[in-house]
């Protein structure tokens, strides 16, 4: 599982952008946003492999992003919390069954770990990778950026 979970969660990110890197790196120019999880700063109770996998992820970014910055590439990292998506409905349902609890109480009960006292929507996560690929954002590099409501209780 442990495989796996590296394989989907991290090495498809890490082959990709060493495909892309080579032209970004010619041309001077480049931005690679990698999608991990605010489990990367901050564990969630019951995502072994997320938790694990994601923070390596975020790890190799930050190198990478330091081997490449000088050259006008930027590397950086959004790290999404609770956010209203296909796959945390499945997981409501199936944390709901195993708690005796509904869907909806599932997902209420996220909602308010965050201060912001509701879960992303998608098109919030977009709007901060779009923000990192832009040009406004070119002194930006090795960053996580937490779309998370506030979820994240450390000060860093």
């Amino acid at each position: 599982m442990f495989r796996q979970a590296f394989e989907l969660n991290a090495l498809s990110a890490i082959r990709f952008a060493k495909l892309v890197l080579p032209g970004m790196l010619e041309r001077k120019w480049g931005r690679i946003v990698n999608i991990t999880s605010v489990s990367a700063k901050q564990p969630i109770d019951g995502l072994l492999l997320s938790n694990t996998v994601r923070a390596g992820l975020t790890g190799w970014a930050k190198t990478v992003s330091n081997e490449v910055a000088a050259e006008g590439v930027t590397v950086n990292n959004v790290a999404p919390g609770y956010t209203l998506t296909e796959r945390q409905d499945e997981l409501a349902e199936v944390r709901g069954k195993a708690a005796g609890k509904s869907k909806e109480e599932i997902i209420d009960s996220w909602a308010l770990q965050a201060p912001i006292r509701r879960m992303a929507e998608p098109e919030e996560i977009a709007a901060a990778v779009a923000f990192l690929a832009s040009k406004r954002a070119s002194y930006i590099t090795g960053v996580t950026l937490q779309v998370d409501g506030g979820w994240v209780r450390g000060p860093l």
